[in-house]
This record gives C-alpha cells, sequence and structure tokens, in this order.
C-alpha cells in the first residue's frame, strides 16, 4: 500500500522546481556600489561630462548648420555624427546619475531589454558612420576630380539613413534572443548599464548560440567597418605621401588626423568588450574600457575636432562673436 504523504512531496518538488527558474522582473545594477563613499563626488563628475557632451556636440551641430563654410559631405557627416553621440551618451548616462543620485540600481526588465537594444544599434551606427567618414576622405584625396559626382548630397544622405538603419532588425532579434533566456538565481548586473557579457552571465542553460550571435555581430557591425576604415586609410596615407610638396601633404592629413584619433579611441576600448563576450571573463577592465567608450569618447570628439580642424575653429569663432554681439 502506497504511502499517503507521496503526492504532497511531489508538489513540493514542482514548487521548487518553478521557484528556481522563476520569471525576472527587474536586474539590479551593481555600478559603483563598491565605492558608496564616492557615489556624490562621481554624480558631480559624470553630470559635469554630460553637460559637456550635450553642449560640445550640439554646437558642432549648430555651426555646421549655420556656416556657409562648411556646406560639404565631410561636416555633413560629422554633424551626424555629433547628433548621434548625443543620442548614444543618453542611453547610459542619465540612468548612471539617476542610479547615483538615489543610490539604487534597480532597473526592470522591460527597460534593461530597451536600453541594451538602444545601445547595440547606436553604437553599430557609430560604427558604420567612422567607416563612412573615411570612405569620404578617401575619395577626396584619391579621387578629388570624382569626388563632388560621387559625394553628392543625395548619395550622403541615402548612406547616413543606411547607417541608422541598417542595425534595426538585427538587433531587434538579438535583443529579444538573449530575454528570452532563463534567468534564475541572483539578478545583479556586474555593470554600470544592461550590456550582454555582464547579463548572459545570469542566464540559465546553455548559452553558446548567444555567445555565436555576438561573434557574428561583431564582425558584421564592428570589425568589417573598421577594416574598411583601414582600407581606406591605407589607400589615403599610399596617395598622400606621392603628393610633390610637403604643403600638400601636411593639408591632406590634417583633414584626417581628427577622424583617425577618434577612430583609435572608439575602437581601442569597445573592440575589447565586443569581440570577448564570455560573460565568466567579465570583470573590472571591461567595465572601464565601456565606460570609457560609452561616456568619455563623445566628450572628447568635440574637442577633438575643434582643436585639429582649422575650418571648425574659425566657424565656431564667428558663431561665438555673433553670440556676443546680441
Amino acid at each position: 500500500m502506497q504511502p499517503k504523504n507521496v503526492r504532497p512531496q511531489r508538489e513540493n518538488n514542482l514548487k521548487i522546481i518553478e521557484t528556481n527558474f522563476s520569471i525576472m522582473i527587474e536586474f539590479v545594477l551593481l555600478g559603483f556600489s563598491d565605492i558608496p563613499q564616492f557615489h556624490w563626488f562621481l554624480f558631480g563628475v559624470f553630470l559635469v561630462i554630460y553637460i559637456i557632451i550635450l553642449l560640445g556636440n550640439g554646437i558642432m551641430i549648430l555651426i555646421t548648420r549655420v556656416d556657409s563654410t562648411l556646406q560639404n559631405p565631410m561636416y555633413f557627416f560629422l554633424s551626424n555624427f555629433s547628433f548621434l553621440e548625443i543620442c548614444y551618451v543618453s542611453v547610459t548616462l542619465p540612468r548612471m546619475l539617476m542610479d547615483l543620485w538615489t543610490q539604487k540600481g534597480t532597473i526592470s526588465f522591460f527597460a534593461c531589454a530597451t536600453q541594451i537594444y538602444f545601445f547595440l544599434m547606436l553604437g553599430a551606427t557609430e560604427c558604420f558612420l567612422l567607416a563612412l567618414m573615411a570612405y569620404d576622405r578617401y575619395v577626396a584625396i584619391c579621387n578629388p576630380l570624382h569626388y563632388p559626382r560621387v559625394m553628392n548630397h543625395k548619395v550622403c544622405v541615402q548612406l547616413v539613413v543606411a547607417s541608422w538603419i541598417s542595425g534595426l532588425p538585427v538587433h531587434i532579434g538579438q535583443t529579444c534572443q538573449i530575454f528570452s533566456l532563463p534567468f534564475c538565481g541572483s539578478n545583479k548586473i556586474n555593470h554600470f548599464f544592461c550590456d550582454i557579457p555582464p547579463l548572459l552571465k545570469l542566464a540559465c542553460g546553455d548559452i553558446f548560440v548567444n555567445e555565436m550571435v555576438v561573434y557574428i555581430l561583431a564582425v558584421l557591425f564592428v570589425t568589417l567597418p573598421f577594416m574598411l576604415i583601414l582600407g581606406s586609410y591605407s589607400r589615403i596615407i599610399s596617395t598622400i605621401l606621392k603628393l610633390p610638396s610637403n604643403t600638400g601633404q601636411t593639408k591632406a592629413f590634417s583633414t584626417c588626423s581628427s577622424h583617425l584619433i577618434v577612430v583609435v579611441l572608439f575602437y581601442g576600448s569597445a573592440t575589447v568588450n565586443c569581440l570577448k563576450p564570455k560573460s565568466n571573463q567579465y570583470g573590472r577592465t571591461e567595465k572601464l574600457l565601456s565606460l570609457f567608450y560609452a561616456v568619455l569618447t563623445p566628450m572628447f570628439n568635440p574637442m577633438i575636432y575643434s582643436l585639429r580642424n582649422k575650418d571648425v575653429r574659425e566657424a565656431l569663432r564667428k558663431v561665438l562673436h555673433k553670440f556676443s554681439a546680441l
């Protein structure tokens, strides 16, 4: 005869299994939780950085719109790049400021998914825009006679629109794939914002497919544009070295130097996180690198272009003169 308590034990076992694989409704961003004594100091620093980013990139957009000498493809791409930087940093930095202010890092499941999607989409757009800016310099220096025809306004608009929308469906699919994973155990994300590597660390079961998708998309949206940039600049440098005068070489290098510095800053820090998606290797170094390319690089970009570009400096001087005369 079967004991009477068998059925209740089976029900308890089922309840335990259901509890272990419960639906995650919110996450906790650890951020700077290991240094709580510096929260207010960091809030002030990041608030100043955010204001600098908004003002710097906003001014770049303004002067490329109002100054007649900057109405060419190079500065058209630069104005779009500055607008992108404002959007890119606004995905993460306001949330970081709120977490530092409230000293709480809770973020809902939907908000985390939304943040990851826009972070991925805007990051891919930045890679494509940097490649477009390199291609623009390649055509201007290597094929100057064909430049007005190849880089006409219609083509520039089409290229920029393609850069913005190319990653939309892909990253929607990637975000849905990641957030369809079962999450169990801890809900603490060891990062300043929702990102793929630390989030995969919380997932249950096999994440091999997800990691392969990360690698493939990194090749398509990060490595491929970077290879196009390298190819463009290899041709540019080869052409510049063949110029007859040192003056011509200096002028050609000066038009490319700002873009090259921005590329080095962005890719130098982003490549580590994009091409190392294994969640068990995500640590403090990766967090700091992601903080650099997600926050600090957008702050440096307008400074780099304004300090190293004579046309931008002159346009900025004229705009400031007009405002001071009001």
